[in-house]
């Protein structure tokens, strides 16, 4: 994509280009905020929107330099996530996957993805995504594929992973179950992932089981007085 980075630019332009940067972030990426525009920026930053495009060309060049600060911060907690040697596989891929799906809930970067806006804004998001999230989950199931520990291959679960956690972030789910999005993907990452890990033997630290009572927890089962006679 033909767009600077945050870092360069701001290189230039120095702490108005940061502020620039971050008051973009808060209202065109925020959730509910497509119709927000360029005046809506400047009256929010109290400067003209020519000293906006002093720093940056066009929207399209805010935009990327935006999503390039807020990739970073995603990719700082996900390095932090992964950095978990000595606990075993579960553990790691569990810790990974919730902080991804909280990571890109909270930016939005499936719906950006996904939406209808700029063809070329929509395609570096796939783009940061896979090169942030999914390199790293594919890297961490072919480590546990290279230890013994998968009996399904990596390729397969990153696919069923990818589609579970773009779903969860984007469907309703967790409203109609009265449960967040954090708790629906510990359960999927439980079911799915959980069951595709040869454990060493039950009670074994490096079993990732999970019993009936933490799945209960999660997902909610049926009421009494919903159930027919």
């Amino acid at each position: 994509m033909e767009t600077e980075s945050v870092s360069r630019v701001s290189g230039r332009g120095g702490q108005r280009a940061d502020v620039i940067v971050e008051a973009a972030g808060r209202l065109f990426l925020a959730p509910g905020s497509a119709r927000a525009s360029m005046d809506d920026l400047a009256r929010e930053l109290g400067m003209s929107k020519k000293t906006i495009y002093r720093h940056f060309p066009d929207k399209r060049s805010l935009l990327a330099a935006a999503l390039d600060r807020q990739f970073t911060a995603v990719e700082r907690t996900l390095a932090a996530a992964q950095d978990a040697q000595g606990q075993p596989f579960g553990v790691r891929v569990q810790r990974f996957l919730l902080a991804a799906g909280s990571e890109l809930g909270r930016i939005g970067a499936v719906q950006l993805a996904a939406g209808r806006g700029d063809a070329v804004l929509r395609q570096y998001v796939e783009q940061r995504v896979d090169a942030v999230v999914y390199r790293r989950l594919d890297e961490l199931l072919r480590d546990g594929h290279r230890q013994g520990l998968l009996s399904a291959p990596p390729e397969l679960l990153s696919e069923i992973t990818r589609g579970a956690l773009e779903r969860l972030l984007t469907s309703r789910l967790s409203r109609e179950l009265g449960r967040t999005a954090a708790d629906l993907l510990r359960a999927g990452v439980d079911t799915v992932l959980y069951g595709a890990i040869r454990p060493a033997h039950p009670g074994h630290p490096g079993h990732p089981g999970i019993g009936e009572e933490q799945l209960e927890a999660v997902i909610p089962t049926a009421r009494d007085e919903e159930v027919g006679p």
